[in-house]
């Protein structure tokens, strides 16, 4: 009886720890899907995304070539969710760059399992959009011009699309 009553018990202390939060040291805690914690991450990492790209991408001037290479690679294996100026199953593509690096959106691009999962932003995008962005194997210069193609694409005023 006392042998029952202490397995009970400490099935009962493992059950509450654990549906509380406590004791199993997961990432899926609701402060850091809110992105209040690092979630391990190095500042580098919260900053630019996990992934390939380790290190800042900097875009210096436009390079239209680059960019019509990107608006191929785009519209091939991003357009089925994201639509360049509005929302769709996922972000409009002209605003990405307003919100994250380039970096960050090159890692997002190529590692979007990871980045949904462990970082605190990529959480926050897949509990808006509640739909996953699927690996498109993507090179790091396929990337590198689908953000230069992010460069070019013009955004309607508000003004415009709220009369």
């Amino acid at each position: 009886m006392i042998k029952s009553q202490s397995l009970f018990l400490i099935l009962f202390v493992s059950l509450f720890t654990i549906t509380c939060g406590g004791g199993n040291g997961s990432s899926d805690s609701a402060d850091s899907a809110a992105g209040n914690g690092n979630d391990g991450l190095t500042e580098f990492e919260l900053k630019h995304g996990i992934g390939p790209v380790d290190e800042v991408v900097e875009l210096g001037e436009l390079d239209p070539e680059l960019a019509a290479e990107g608006k191929k690679v785009f519209e091939a294996k991003c357009t089925a969710c994201h639509k360049p100026t509005e929302r769709y199953i996922g972000p409009a593509a002209g605003k990405i760059l307003d919100r994250r690096s380039a970096t960050y959106a090159m890692n997002m691009i190529m590692n979007p399992d990871e980045m949904t999962k462990k970082h605190p932003e990529g959480k926050k995008m897949m509990q808006e959009y509640m739909s996953p962005m699927p690996y498109q194997n993507v090179s790091i210069e396929q990337a590198r011009a689908i953000v230069e193609y992010f460069r070019t694409i013009e955004m309607p005023d508000e003004n415009e699309t709220n009369q």
